[in-house]
């Protein structure tokens, strides 16, 4: 008799899947739309506000996402969920008084807005007569624009000697010492020191834009250096040793390889300065005064500023020509702040514009 042999059976593996369990892609707008809902019932039933529901809103949807996700996606899931929640509840609170600002000022300083308005000054040569902001507008250019002569040079150049002469010196800490100083002095310190420097050679009685040029490029000259020191770090040491390997001297290789190369950066920089400095008041307020002329000499005679006219205007609105209505005063300060938002945003596009030109030039 022979034995017949049979094979063993084999069992077949499992499949396995190498996709966990996800939730469907409209899962947070409908937790969204729940936390929305079951926020609305304690707010109706105790007369709540528009605020208390928001948050509570929020609340409900930082707890419930990752719960979800817990059950379907395991914790890992549950933790990736619940910090996207709180980026994004970060964002919001960062966005929203942000844009309620410029919703504000918009709504209220939009009806302001005129021809008269911008190309009037405050100058009344009768009663009934117009009054607007151009001389504001002109001293706010001219005292910035002075500001700006001052502190670019004075800034690149400085950050040039600290990136590329003055590594290790001792100099060059002390610099960096100061500068770091120099960005956290209040904007009135730069003030009173441009009123006790001009006061002295000057006499007690003088006013002019240059005070106020000075007092703001003390505060735009360590943005400057700050701004353009890290630039030019981020220029490559191997451009440098291939301008040097040809024999370009070390001023030529600065002026010609390392600032091209950096420029958009600078640019950037220089701008971000000047909108910082660009709603200061309380330096122009000791050394550039007020008027309500316009002055084109930045050397002699007070100068207004949009800030200042703001301030100032907010100070003594007037009284009403209805009985409710708006103070003149108030109305004029709110078109002045919707001009100075607007003057700093076409700042920050003009950067962005110039920095794309002026970047260098990537690919094969």
């Amino acid at each position: 008799m022979s034995a017949t042999q049979t094979a063993p059976v084999q069992s077949v593996p499992a499949p396995v899947s190498f996709t966990a369990a996800r939730l469907p892609r409209i899962a947070p707008v409908l937790v969204a739309a729940i936390a929305l809902a079951a926020a609305a019932l304690p707010v109706l039933f105790l007369g709540w506000g528009l605020v208390a529901w928001a948050v509570l809103a929020v609340v409900v949807f930082v707890v419930a996402l990752p719960a979800w996700a817990r059950v379907v996606e395991g914790r890992r899931g549950a933790v990736d969920r619940l910090m996207t929640a709180l980026v994004w509840t970060a964002c919001a609170v960062a966005v929203v008084p942000l844009l309620s600002l410029l919703w504000t000022v918009v709504d209220r300083g939009l009806p302001r807005i005129s021809s008269t308005f911008l190309t009037y000054s405050m100058y009344r040569t009768s009663l009934d007569q117009e009054v607007g902001i151009y001389h504001a507008l002109i001293g706010t250019l001219l005292i910035t624009v002075g500001a700006a002569i001052i502190s670019v040079p004075v800034g690149i150049m400085a950050a040039i000697y600290l990136i590329e002469y003055g590594k290790g010196n001792r100099l060059a800490r002390w610099i960096t010492f100061l500068v770091d100083v120099m960005t956290g002095i209040p904007s009135i310190v730069a003030g009173l020191f441009a009123f006790a420097l001009f006061i002295l050679i000057f006499g007690p009685s003088y006013r002019s834009g240059l005070g106020g040029s000075v007092a703001l490029s003390l505060l735009m000259i360590p943005i400057v250096v700050r701004s353009t020191e890290e630039m030019l770090r981020l220029v490559p040491d191997e451009l440098r040793e291939a301008s040097y390997a040809l024999g370009v001297p070390k001023w030529r290789t600065i002026v010609k390889v390392v600032l091209p190369t950096a420029l958009g950066g600078i640019v950037t920089g220089v701008t971000l300065s000047i909108a910082r400095v660009v709603g200061e008041t309380a330096p122009l307020l000791l050394i550039a005064g007020l008027t309500t002329r316009t002055n084109f000499n930045l050397f002699d005679g007070r100068m207004t500023t949009l800030p200042v006219l703001i301030f100032t205007q907010n100070a003594n609105p007037g009284i009403a020509e209805t009985p409710g209505g708006m103070r003149p005063g108030i109305e004029i300060a709110w078109g002045g702040a919707l001009v100075l938002i607007a003057i700093v945003m076409v700042l920050n596009v003009v950067a962005r514009v110039i920095g794309k030109i002026f970047a260098p030039k990537t690919g094969r």
